[in-house]
């Protein structure tokens, strides 16, 4: 495969919501990608219940890297390699917090590859402060009223705080 320029990248994900430990692999996965579009998914490939819709999603990350002009938010339905030909994106990043993730997200790079050969999966480890975040565990924890303001950006906690107010 030769290297496409400029090199377009996808993070996808359910970023519900997105968390410091999303941020870091993002704001990182620019030394590699001159344009990381953080894509929403609008179905899951886990069972989780949601607290945020899916355009909620996208407005929370736009929050987040509005003083980043290289990312951009976007939701995709359908299957990632199909949105990566429509987006120009040949590299997926995904984040790898233990060991537990790996397997998983090696299945899912091993398929995307067999059905788009021209696609790259790049893993990144979150810096050790936010290695055991998870949009899950933040959402618990917001539930149950502890304070998650560490693990989310300010405008996110905000709106967290909005929406478990309802």
């Amino acid at each position: 495969m030769k290297r496409p320029r400029p090199v377009v990248a996808l993070y996808p994900g359910s970023f519900d919501p997105i968390t410091r430990g999303h941020e870091d692999i993002v704001r990182r996965g620019l030394r590699v990608a001159d344009t990381i579009f953080v894509a929403v998914a609008h179905t899951s490939t886990h069972t989780k219940q949601g607290l945020f819709s899916v355009e909620e999603r996208v407005a929370l990350i736009k929050g987040v890297f509005a003083d980043e002009e290289r990312i951009e938010a976007v939701s995709f339905s359908g299957l990632l390699v199909d949105f990566a030909k429509e987006r120009g994106a040949h590299l997926v990043i995904r984040g790898l917090r233990a060991v537990s993730d790996f397997e998983y997200e090696l299945q899912m790079a091993q398929m995307n590859q067999e059905l788009w050969g021209e696609v790259e999966t790049i893993f990144l480890v979150p810096e050790v402060q936010n290695s055991f975040i998870s949009s899950s565990l933040v959402r618990e924890v917001a539930k149950l009223g502890g304070d998650v303001s560490s693990f989310v950006s300010p405008s996110v906690f905000e709106q967290l705080r909005l929406k478990l107010a309802e």
